[in-house]
């Protein structure tokens, strides 16, 4: 009994002194994980208050990728929850766990052109900012805007093939950087499977590959092209159902990746 009391006081401890935050938008969903195309768990109305535990890296939503994981279990977008600061207000969800975070900084920080080219295929061109599929703001191939009418973007308005192409390669490497931050340096790639992984990973958003299978097996030494062909086909679902524009790029991508090349892009540049 004594233990038991202990624990139950500690536990009414944590939750009492545990901040609570305001929900911002009129009906927000809470997911089963940071990004906009796990499941819907529950909703929170505008004005109600919720304990955040921990937060990590997702779906960018009106530029904020910040998901804050509650006290129910579930996640929900930073961007309606008023924390009141433009940033973490807690501790990561996960902290180092997971096997990642092996790169010394020398992998290749920029795809190869055949990556750049698979990228730009399947995001397709957007001269102008407008919703994507699942509503989400975007503009050339596939730049998420972060700021109203995508203020942020350097080129003008409406995009050319080319500034759009521009735009592309300054995004991308944030990508590959994330991509390389979680895999540890037992992991081999060349620059087709790397390319292939940053094409995923500018698709799905960091924090979903921060927590894929993807990145836990190829973390334990399993063979990446059979990985791949494994765990890339299931990421084929958007705002909640099968896109068959995901299947196709999921096939494309594991092409690029089974595409042999003598070149190494991780956790060395050749």
């Amino acid at each position: 009994m004594k233990l038991f009391s202990l624990a139950l006081f500690a536990a009414l401890s944590a939750t009492s002194f545990a901040k609570t935050y305001p929900i911002t938008g009129d009906t927000v969903n809470c997911r089963s994980g940071p990004g906009t195309s796990y499941a819907v768990k529950k909703s929170y109305k505008k004005g109600q208050n919720v304990s955040v535990s921990c937060q990590t890296s997702g779906t960018s939503v009106s530029g904020n990728n910040i998901w804050d994981k509650t006290s129910d279990g579930c996640y929900v977008a930073d961007h309606y929850v008023k924390t009141g600061v433009n940033g973490y207000v807690t501790t990561k969800c996960g902290g180092s766990s997971g096997g990642g975070g092996g790169s010394s900084g020398s992998y290749c920080k920029k795809i190869n052109t055949a990556g750049v080219n698979l990228v730009a295929q399947w995001e397709g061109f957007v001269a102008s900012p407008k919703p994507d599929p699942i509503g989400l703001p975007t503009v050339g191939y596939g730049h998420l805007c972060q700021k109203k009418g995508c203020a942020e973007v350097k080129y003008k308005f409406p995009l050319s093939k080319t500034t759009a192409k521009q735009l592309l390669s300054d995004d991308l490497p944030k990508y590959t950087k994330c991509l390389a931050g979680y895999l540890n340096s037992k992991v081999k790639l060349n620059d087709n499977q790397l390319a292939a992984l940053t094409s995923w990973t500018f698709n799905v958003g960091c924090g979903n590959v921060k927590t894929s299978t993807l990145v836990k097996r190829l973390n334990k030494g399993e063979s990446p092209n059979t990985v791949a062909g494994q765990e890339l086909p299931k990421w084929r679902m958007a705002g909640g159902r099968v896109m068959q524009g995901l299947v196709n790029r999921r096939k494309a991508e594991i092409k690029l990746f089974k595409t042999a090349s003598s070149k190494q892009a991780y956790p060395k540049c050749q």
